[in-house]
């Protein structure tokens, strides 16, 4: 840091110092411009004076009002303003107290808006300039008088010019605070989205095979002494179930992954052309499982087929977890115009009405259900179906709505 530097700094961090500075260098300048007399004997001509007790005493009140202009800049430049008139009228030759109403006159400029700066302007130089013309000693139209005058007006604008560059800066900073806020903001909302978007995902994962290995162990349990090859097939399907819930982890897990690491997933997202072979895994739990499809085969964005794939996974999941291996579901894709309609519907337990509903779980199924539609800006409705059982629809919209971009902004 250079020593101007180190100075800049050191005044900065202490104003009165800094003020009581400057008081002393404008003193300086008007003792110095106080004993120079511009007139002569022979018109212009520069020769030395001395200037009079009563201006070395109004230079001194002057500048020393100058130490307080920014606790009090009115009141100062009344101070400084009051000398300058008392010099103006008495003075003769006259002295540059001015100066000090002119300091005076920047900081009001420059620390107050921009009314009260032409105010306090028109009134300065208003009074300081009539009352050199009107009550001085030299003729109205004197250079003095004229200077006075000039240099009110230069005060009075360099401070309303400084005042609006502290405006500008500090607007220019305050955006650049509101921009970093936002993209701070807006990077945590990404990461919050990202975080509940693989707790789906696993919650889709883990509930599945979880609910099909647990099904399938019972059954295994219930036929081991009676039916051992039965038993042994349960087990078979718990492994199988268990081999896919590591699977589908590991792919969801290395999600996490960076770019750069080794052995990043290449296996594609799940999707509605994997329904069979969900239906399968149901079907060898006991679950009766009845597809019907009418989208025609069509091409979805993965967004949309791996949405309708984990709606149809966590909802039959739900009714192998809450209406039992008794019941059975029906599963239908439907394509209607723009959107892709998939109903779940299940018929209950056998000793009553009671469905797949999230009354039975208390968990995350339903509503993470409903944060993945919601995130296609699709609808999801479920609830009980009248006479027992549960029901899930959900509307995917598969093209984006062209009325939006219509509308008037």
């Amino acid at each position: 840091m250079t020593p101007l530097a180190r100075a800049q700094r050191q005044l900065t961090a202490h104003p009165l110092a800094a003020d009581a500075a400057l008081a002393a260098g404008v003193l300086l300048c008007m003792l110095a411009g106080s004993f120079v007399d511009p007139h002569g004997g022979h018109g212009v001509s520069w020769r030395i004076r001395t200037p009079d007790p009563l201006s070395l005493l109004l230079m001194t009140l002057g500048a020393a009002a100058l130490v307080f202009r920014r606790r009090a800049p009115m009141a100062v430049l009344a101070v400084t303003g009051t000398v300058s008139v008392v010099e103006s009228v008495t003075g003769d030759p006259r002295a540059p107290v001015a100066m000090s109403a002119v300091v005076a006159l920047f900081t009001v400029a420059a620390t107050t808006d921009r009314p009260t700066t032409w105010r306090a302007g028109l009134l300065t130089l208003t009074v300081l300039t009539g009352a050199a013309m009107l009550a001085g000693p030299l003729p109205w139209y004197a250079q003095e008088n004229l200077g006075i005058l000039a240099w009110t007006g230069i005060g009075a604008t360099a401070g309303d010019a400084v005042r609006s560059r502290r405006a500008v800066v500090q607007a220019i900073r305050e955006r650049a605070e509101r921009a970093e806020r936002t993209r701070e903001e807006e990077a945590r909302r990404r990461v919050a989205e990202e975080r509940l978007r693989i707790a789906r995902d696993l919650h889709d994962v883990v509930a599945h095979h979880i609910a099909l290995v647990n099904v399938q162990a019972g059954v295994a349990a219930h036929v081991m002494d009676r039916r051992p090859d039965q038993a042994k097939e349960a087990l078979a399907h718990v492994r199988e179930a268990s081999r896919s819930a590591l699977n589908e982890l590991r792919a969801t897990v290395g999600l996490l992954r960076q770019s750069g690491d080794p052995e990043a997933p290449t296996e594609p997202a799940p999707g509605l052309d994997r329904l069979d072979e969900l239906a399968g895994t149901f079907r060898s739990a006991g679950l009766q499982v009845e597809v019907a499809r009418s989208d025609d085969g069509t091409a979805l964005p993965a967004a949309v087929d791996l949405a309708a794939y984990r709606v149809i996974q966590e909802a039959l999941t739900n009714v192998q977890k809450h209406a039992g291996p008794a019941a059975r579901a029906e599963v239908s894709v439907v394509r209607v115009g723009p959107s892709l309609e998939v109903t779940v519907l299940d018929t209950g337990t056998d000793d009553g009405p009671r469905g797949a509903g999230p009354q039975q779980g208390g968990g995350h199924g339903l509503l993470g259900m409903r944060e993945r539609v919601t995130a296609l800006r699709g609808t999801l409705t479920t609830g009980p179906r009248f006479g027992g059982g549960f029901r899930v629809h959900a509307i995917l919209p598969v093209r984006p709505r062209t009325a939006d971009a219509k509308d008037p902004v």
